[in-house]
């Protein structure tokens, strides 16, 4: 009888050397899922008839209505090279930005991406996203040219003018990856098409070739093009069939877990390397500690919450007792399961250098570690684009409100870019997302998977609050018994720290006595040693430093400033909005001398008075999101887009022609976006397209600051004239 796929999975998951984790990323619409399902049809997990039509990894219903790719999705099968087997995790990822938070946690379990590229529309926007999420996490990319039956078809390409073509797109991904990667992978992790590491082919048609199967087979472009010309892709797909030269690929270029642990561990984990929890993270030891990190939840109806993840050390099995390490809470585990897509085979026991999913773990989020002890958890999973669109939403019946609290806080585990926020005073219900569509499919699968009627508003945007001085640090923030007396200064954050935060450099988190490297960083980035020392937190991209010298009692308090520094960050004083770019300087403390006076209830109003009285008197400022985005259309609606972009408060970046079509990329405000995808239908007949480029936050024009502060506080139900800001009236 043939040995059942989840058998081969056990059997060879426990030899590290011979296991493969990637991730397919790519621009949306450039074949990711269909490229997958070759890949499933050629390890016998799919009927090959079905592949690229049936997107198996699609299995939501939503994506298979808009088709596209939402969830990140997981599966592994077993490859054989030359007579050795190799076991590939594979992880096919969603390419629309609003979903590119998946791609991010994706990139922590894996260690080698394949890069698909259209070879008629070579790199877009997303594909550097995805490429920088990939080379953020030292995760080795290896590229595929897909889509090469368009070249032959509609655009007739000599053989000539397809290698043209490949040199071009070959040489654009190598400059990505010179920009972005660190030095020492720079050269190291080119991609060439004389090593292999470049593949080209069509996931439609099932066939691709590299050059060591070319030398292998003797087969060329030329025979390719003969193929296309009788109209005979069934044969060609049997001659060069796409999932083994891509797998042969990975199985080359990509780095097994042993060796990619070696130097990816000292990146994504901040504990110390010559501890036996660090040696055996980067040996990938299957006897070490347990470390296990979260990567997604899905919550399964019959099983309860499943966290699927990368285990680094040690084993899981059922039954055994784990813990997490952000609050130290005791879990057993209930099942261990590899995956195949939409299915969970539960199996005894996984090793260490697998992706795989347990049951058991309660109330965990993305990022979370997970181990059979107490250890330094991994780094946070940092997002490259922040939630920026809010909606509210409430349940039709008030008898379905519980329900929806439970379906709200499930939402927030399986998408983690999505934050929710609950007041369970007012009854609101907020969804913080990273764009339209992301809020209208989170909305969808409430009401059609969860079973929650619910109703929403019109989307808002979410804007930050900062300051453009100093402060004069003259607030005196007193504790309720007048007690303890707390001073800050507040001043703008200098840009190479905003910098080294945004790029992931810089951790976030609360600085502990023994974080060396989070001190060396500031003191590279340009503060002195002394000051560095006594950072204390890197919250959102703010930064809270200790500069009191000789107060006895500190070290007793500082967590609860820290929880207040927390607190206003998240909501500041002119909007209650989130702050950014502040450095907040703890200056000077009174204390009482009995610690029965300076407790929470003491030094929570106090703290937080201090903060919120400094940022009103270092000029406040509102910042709104800002995205840059490409737009593409034909040359002749050049005029038409330029208007579209003007009328949305946008700044025109630049504007190139390539053949037929014109090429834009612009700067617009977020809170003048909404409807965007229909209004550039109609102004270029249904032919233009946008993509995101980047995103940030901008100051607010003068002349718009009082209007968009006066309708955000009368929105959130603050007194309209309180804020204390001086603004243009």
């Amino acid at each position: 009888m043939a040995e059942k796929m989840v058998d081969k999975v056990l059997r060879i998951m426990k030899e590290p050397k011979k296991i493969r984790n990637i991730g397919v990323c790519a621009h949306i619409d450039h074949g990711k899922t269909t490229f997958s399902d070759n890949l499933l049809a050629g390890a016998g997990m799919m009927s090959e008839d079905l592949a690229g039509k049936a997107c198996v990894l699609d299995f939501h219903e939503d994506e298979q209505q808009r088709g596209i790719t939402i969830d990140a999705a997981s599966v592994s099968m077993v490859h054989d090279v030359d007579g050795e087997e190799y076991l590939i995790n594979l992880i096919d990822t969603p390419g629309h930005v609003d979903f590119s938070g998946d791609v991010t946690r994706a990139m922590r379990a894996v260690d080698g991406a394949i890069v698909l590229i259209d070879a008629v529309e070579g790199i877009m926007p997303q594909t550097e996203t995805v490429l920088k999420q990939a080379l953020r996490e030292r995760v080795k990319p290896v590229l595929f040219i897909n889509k090469v039956d368009r070249l032959i078809k509609e655009l007739q390409l000599s053989p000539q003018g397809m290698q043209e073509r490949f040199v071009k797109v070959i040489n654009d991904v190598n400059r990505l990856i010179k920009q972005i990667a660190e030095e020492q992978f720079k050269d190291k992790w080119a991609v060439r098409v004389d090593d292999g590491s470049v593949s080209f082919g069509s996931a439609f048609h099932n066939w691709a070739l590299s050059l060591d199967y070319m030398q292998k087979t003797g087969m060329t472009f030329k025979d390719i093009m003969d193929f296309y010309e009788k109209d005979d892709v069934k044969t060609l797909a049997k001659k060069a069939p796409l999932h083994k030269v891509v797998l042969n690929m990975v199985v080359k270029h990509h780095p097994d877990p042993v060796t990619a642990q070696e130097y990816r561990i000292p990146k994504i984990w901040r504990g110390d390397i010559d501890s036996e929890v660090g040696v055996a993270l980067k040996k990938c030891d299957v006897n070490g500690p347990t470390a296990f990190v979260v990567t997604k939840i899905v919550v399964d109806k019959h099983a309860g919450e499943v966290a699927a993840g990368r285990l680094f050390s040690g084993k899981l099995t059922q039954g055994m007792e784990v813990v997490t390490a952000s609050n130290g809470a005791k879990h057993r585990i209930q099942q261990v399961s590899v995956y195949n897509g939409a299915k969970r085979e539960v199996v005894p026991e996984a090793t260490a250098g697998n992706i795989v999913g347990i049951v058991g773990v309660k109330n965990v989020f993305s990022g979370e570690t997970v181990s059979d002890r107490e250890i330094t958890p991994f780094e946070a999973i940092k997002h490259i684009f922040e939630p920026v669109v809010t909606k509210a939403i409430e349940a039709k019946k008030p008898s379905d409100l519980p329900k929806l609290i439970e379906v709200l806080r499930q939402v927030n585990k399986e998408d983690p870019t999505l934050e929710v926020e609950i007041n369970e005073e007012t009854g609101e219900h907020l969804l913080h997302g990273m764009g339209e569509l992301h809020l209208e499919v989170i909305e969808n699968r409430i009401k059609s998977e969860k079973g929650v009627d619910v109703t929403s508003s019109p989307p808002i945007v979410v804007f930050r609050e900062t300051v453009t001085k100093k402060s004069p640090g003259t607030v005196e923030g007193k504790s309720p018994n007048k007690h303890n007396k707390f001073f800050f200064t507040v001043e703008p954050l200098e840009p190479q720290f905003i910098e080294a935060i945004r790029a992931g450099e810089l951790p976030e988190g609360r600085v502990r006595k023994k974080d060396e490297g989070t001190v060396k960083k500031l003191v590279e980035l340009g503060m002195d040693m002394k000051m560095a020392r006594s950072v204390k937190d890197i919250f959102k991209g703010n930064l809270l430093i200790d500069q009191t010298r000789g107060v006895v009692h500190i070290g007793e308090v500082i967590e609860m400033v820290m929880d207040m520094f927390e607190d206003v960050m998240n909501a500041g004083p002119l909007a209650r909005e989130p702050c950014i770019n502040l450095k907040v300087t703890l200056v000077d403390v009174k204390l009482h001398e009995d610690s029965i006076h300076r407790g929470p209830g003491q030094v929570y109003p106090a703290v937080r008075d201090a903060i919120r009285g400094e940022i009103l008197l270092a000029n406040p400022v509102l910042f709104e999101p800002v995205q840059t985005l490409m737009f593409e259309a034909p040359a002749e609606y050049m005029g038409e887009l330029s208007k579209l972009i003007s009328n949305k408060r946008g700044q025109l970046l630049e504007m190139n022609q390539e053949g037929e079509q014109v090429i834009v990329k612009a700067k617009l405000p977020v809170a003048e976006m909404f409807g965007m995808t229909s209004e550039l239908r109609s102004a270029t007949g249904g032919r233009g397209s946008h993509f995101l480029v980047d995103q940030s936050f901008e100051r607010l024009p003068e002349e718009l600051q009082r209007k968009f502060l006066e309708q955000i506080r009368s929105r959130k139900g603050l007194k309209v004239d309180d804020s204390g800001v001086a603004v243009p009236a």
